[in-house]
């Protein structure tokens, strides 16, 4: 009788307590909407150049001529890096390039659009990386005579080019902004 009782409290206690509707539904596949604030710009004035950047990342201006622009809040940073030309202005475009094309093993494609802003005697060309590639965008400027500059986006992270998307693009437009208003100092 005791045997009975247990089991007919068992079975009573498996159907109260495991008939619940609160069963796994899967969720939908959806995207990660990641949404920055609109840049506002500031700027930076350095011994041989001078260009704006956005205020949402942390200036850190280890010397004249090597510059980081860190977005803790992306986990990522723009290194900008200057060079003297001291005629040595195809050799220093060739190694630019040729950085930028290191990273075709990994990319799908490398974008490279040609820069030029006459007034200001500031030409060079920028690198659109489309892929899982350690950078997602490249840049190089020069006046052909004295002044050369380098610049790429990095993440602290594993390249996942879809997880990374949306900042890469916000990085790429600022990155585009430090060339568009760059100007050499003499």
């Amino acid at each position: 009788m005791r045997l009975k009782l247990s089991l007919v409290v068992a079975l009573f206690a498996v159907l109260f307590f495991g008939c619940k509707d609160d069963y796994v539904i899967p969720k939908p596949k959806a995207m990660l909407r990641l949404e920055y604030n609109s840049p506002i710009e500031k700027q930076l004035d350095l011994s041989k150049f001078s260009f704006s950047y956005n205020e949402l990342s942390k200036p850190i201006v280890k010397n004249q001529k090597s510059i980081v622009l860190d977005y803790p809040s992306m986990n990522g940073s723009i290194f900008i890096t200057y060079k003297d030309v001291d005629g040595n202005l195809n050799n220093l475009i060739r190694d630019a390039e040729k950085l930028s094309m290191e990273h075709m093993k990994k990319a799908d494609k490398i974008e490279p659009r040609t820069f030029i802003n006459e007034k200001d005697r500031v030409y060079g060309t920028y690198f659109q990386i489309i892929g899982d590639a350690a950078s997602q965008s490249q840049f190089y400027l020069t006046d052909s005579i004295n002044h050369f500059v380098t610049g790429s986006v990095y993440f602290y992270s594993k390249p996942n080019y879809d997880s990374i998307l949306p900042a890469s693009t916000y990085l790429s437009s600022d990155m585009r902004s430090v060339m568009e208003t760059l100007r050499w100092k003499e």
